[in-house]
This record gives C-alpha cells, structure tokens and sequence, in this order.
C-alpha cells in the first residue's frame, strides 16, 4: 500500500559539515569504482534529532512497490531500526542458502567505504531481511517476492536506541556515475522523509470481514494425532505443527496501521515489517533466536505456552501450572538441550539458566530459558543463525525426521512463518528474532499463521485451542 505523502517534511536531516562528509566518501567510492571497474558501496552515518520515530519516518516515507523493513522492541530502551529502498540485494535459495547469504554480505562489506559502527545497535551499514522455514520455502503465489533468503543494504535506515537515533545513507557508485547525480538523489530522498505519526486503523471500514480455514480445524487436530502415534512409535521426540488462518477484509490491509497497533500491545515483543513490492510481512514474536555483539552471543528456549487471565490471582495459578506441567517443561528442555549441542562446538562456553521462567506477553505466557554463550572465533550471526535454525521450538526433534513430516501432516507453505527476520553489520553482530504471531497482508487477504509444539502427552483438542489462542494476537487487529 502507497505512503500517505502529507505532513510536514523535517527541515533538516543533514547538517553542513555531513554534507562535505558525504561528497568526499563519494568521490572516493567513485575513484575506487573506476580503479577496478565494479560497483562500490559508500555508506554514511550521522546523527538526528532526539525524538525522531524511525519506524513512523519510514512507514509514511516509503515509495509504491520498494522494499521497507522495521524491526522494533519498545520496552528495550525504544530499540528500533526501519529502512528504506534497496543499494544491494543479497539473495540465496536451498539447504545453503545461509552461507551463500553470509558470504556475499562479507564480500559488500569488504570493498565497501563506511563509517565505523558508532551509535545505537543496527546502525551504520547494515543490511535486514529474512529466511523461509524451508530451503525452499515461499514458492505458493501468495509469497511472491519473499525469496527463502534475502537481505537488502537499504539506501537508507534510522537506527534508535533510547533518545539517541542515527540515520545511515547507502549509496552505489559505479564507473559511469558523478558524485553531483548521486548528491543530487540524496536530496530527493531526505526531501520525501516526513515525520507523520503511524495512522490509525479504521473503526468502522464499510463491509464485512471474513475469517476463513483454508483446512478446517479438524484437519489440525488429526494432524496432531497422528503426529502423536509416530512419536509414540518413537520416530521422534517432538514435532512443531502450524495452521493457516486467513482474514478477507472489505478494504486492503494497512500494514502502518497494524504496526501501531502491535507495538502498543506487544511492547515485550519483536514487533516487525518486512515489505516487498504489494505485500508486507508482519509479526509480534516474542521469541529472539539470535543476538551476537562480539564474541557474546544471546538466545533463548522458548516452548511451553499457557492463556492467560485479567484475574492476578487466576494469572499466577496458570504460571504455576505452566512451571509444573512436565509436558511443557520436556518440550521446553528438548529446545535448549539443542541450542546448547548447537552452540557448544563454536564456543569457549555455553551456559544456561538452571531452570525455565515465565515470559508473559498480551495474551499468552510462556516457559523461556535464557542460553548465553562466549564465540571461540568471530563467527557471525547469519551463520549461527544458519546452525541454529530451526529449532525444536518451530521444527522438531530429530530435526531431520521432524523436517520431513512436517510438509505431508501441515499441508500448507510456512514461506517465511517459523523462519528468521532481523539485520546484520559489517563487524558479523545482528539480531534475528523467529517469524511467529505473524501475518503476511496481501491487499486484502491476510494470511495468519500459528504453530504448536507436539510431544508424547499431547491432545489434538488442545493444541488446537493453544494455536487459537496464539492466532489472537494478530485476528483481533486484522478482522475488524
């Protein structure tokens, strides 16, 4: 959906002194291109006013069809990162498709000229996207253009930390270029920045909405049984189902809208966007599968989920029954016993919490064990994630079997539901959280995702009734 284009533009984006930085990097990257004939990245970083909402900034500046990504998680100190249009793609399908990835951002990185990293975390030259569940995944119409990995070096981002927000600008200077054309397309683009607050969703839009199962909810349950028979059968351990819930809407989707909405109501959470061409991906996860800052790498076991109650007291009886339940505590425990082999072999230490805690977000709580672990080598956060990904959380245990099932009992496309969405710098930090509360809007069709860990002691009534519980932290915002 096309920006609304009024409000009033920021006066200053820039100051004099950028300006001069700006044209010598250029004429350098533009020295270098013409020296080795290929295309050089120029990235630079400065700061903005206090105040400024990087994710409201983009939402109202962006252009019909481009890529846009945002990537916020309110209560940490204001954490944001949004960005705008496309420098570089970086884009890779199949088993490999990490290291391909990881690869060619090292190869950006490695002739392009930018400032160091100085500012809050997701500033300077960095580049955000995502990867499908699958290898493969994404191939179904409606996730057109949602490639199984992709990253995109935006022309231009806006980084928060609390009060303190950087804009980054990328540029891509070839032979044929003048350092005066691509001063001049700096100034468009900070000449459309506007500041608009993100709009509201319409109360009343005329029509109705209609929320359809494209398998009907007693396919889920039987999805489920029989995935139980084959656990109990020991072919595996634990298995994650997912089902697919779409909302038909009598006008297209606003995905600024319910940005607004999620970040009120999600402020825990990782609330994000990822836009390409008509269609804009969207979540409120509360699971991060990866953070690296240095040789710190940061991750979490999330499984195990329980409703929760506007009564305290009903409230902590849940928790307690969540803490207890030695269904959830075993699918909480086969997560981490992987993220750790996973890690271990790439680090000095891996450490976990001794015992699960209650994260709670809107309407749902959850087991979470915080793992922490110290790199023995730089590795960075796109091949970790590639190591990592999926865990038990979203795929199963063993993940090969429990890969091989979950296609023939789900019977529907993940695309990019249950895979990785965040952002890269040039040093190899990042944060990828996993896709889930999520929702891809396409015009007016959204199509709604939510999956449920599967273990020995499941019921196939149950799980239903938990995966109706996660769908209502996006169909409440989307149907009206």
């Amino acid at each position: 959906m096309a920006a609304v284009r009024t409000g009033t533009p920021a006066p200053v984006w820039l100051d004099a002194e950028t300006w001069v930085r700006l044209e010598r990097r250029l004429e350098a990257a533009l020295r270098r291109s013409r020296a080795t004939g290929s295309a050089i990245l120029a990235s630079l970083s400065a700061p903005v006013a206090r105040g400024v909402d990087p994710t409201a900034v983009i939402c109202a500046s962006r252009r019909a069809g481009e890529p846009w990504a945002c990537l916020e998680q309110p209560d940490r100190d204001g954490a944001a990162l949004a960005a705008v249009g496309c420098a570089r793609t970086i884009e890779a399908r199949g088993p490999g498709r990490f290291r391909a990835v990881a690869a060619g951002w090292r190869s950006v990185t490695a002739s392009a000229l930018a400032d160091p990293a100085d500012g809050p975390p997701g500033s300077g030259l960095v580049a955000l996207g995502g990867f499908s569940f699958a290898p493969a995944g994404g191939g179904s119409p409606q996730w057109a253009g949602f490639e199984p990995a992709s990253l995109i070096v935006p022309e231009l981002s806006l980084a928060r930390r609390g009060e303190e927000v950087r804009l980054t600008l990328n540029l891509q200077m070839t032979p044929d270029d003048t350092v005066k054309d691509l001063v001049s397309r700096v100034n468009r683009r900070l000449g459309e920045l506007r500041t608009d607050t993100l709009p509201l969703l319409d109360p009343a839009p005329s029509g109705a909405y209609r929320v359809v199962s494209p398998m009907p909810p007693t396919h889920y349950e039987h999805a489920v049984a029989r995935a139980v028979e084959r656990i109990g059968a020991g072919e595996l351990e634990k298995i994650v189902l997912a089902r697919e819930v779409q909302v038909h809407a009598p006008v297209e989707h606003d995905p600024a809208a319910v940005l607004g909405v999620l970040r009120e109501a999600f402020p825990t959470c990782y609330v994000f966007a990822v836009g390409r061409g008509q269609s804009t991906f969207l979540a409120a996860s509360p699971e991060l599968l990866l953070r690296r800052e240095g040789q710190r790498v940061s991750t979490v076991a999330l499984a195990g989920s329980m409703r929760r109650s506007a009564d305290p007291a009903v409230e902590n009886h849940l928790g307690e029954q969540l803490l207890s339940s030695d269904k959830d505590r075993e699918e909480n425990a086969i997560v981490a016993r992987r993220i750790v082999r996973t890690l271990a072999p790439h680090s000095v230490w891996v450490t976990t919490a001794p015992e699960p805690v209650i994260v709670r977000v809107a309407n749902i709580q959850h087991l979470a064990t915080p793992i922490r672990a110290q790199l023995a080598s730089p590795v960075g956060a796109v091949e970790l994630v590639g190591l990592m990904h999926p865990t038990p959380a979203v795929g199963g245990e063993p993940s090969e079997r429990a890969l091989e099932m979950i296609p023939a009992l789900e019977g529907l496309d993940r695309g990019w539901y249950a895979g990785a969405v965040g952002w890269i710098d040039a040093t190899g930090d990042g944060e990828l959280c996993v896709a889930l509360r999520c929702a891809l809007l396409r015009g007016r069709v959204a199509h709604c995702y939510a999956g449920c860990g599967i273990v020995r002691d499941s019921d196939p009534s149950a799980e239903l009734a938990e995966s109706e519980i996660k769908l209502e932290a996006m169909l409440p915002v989307l149907a009206g």
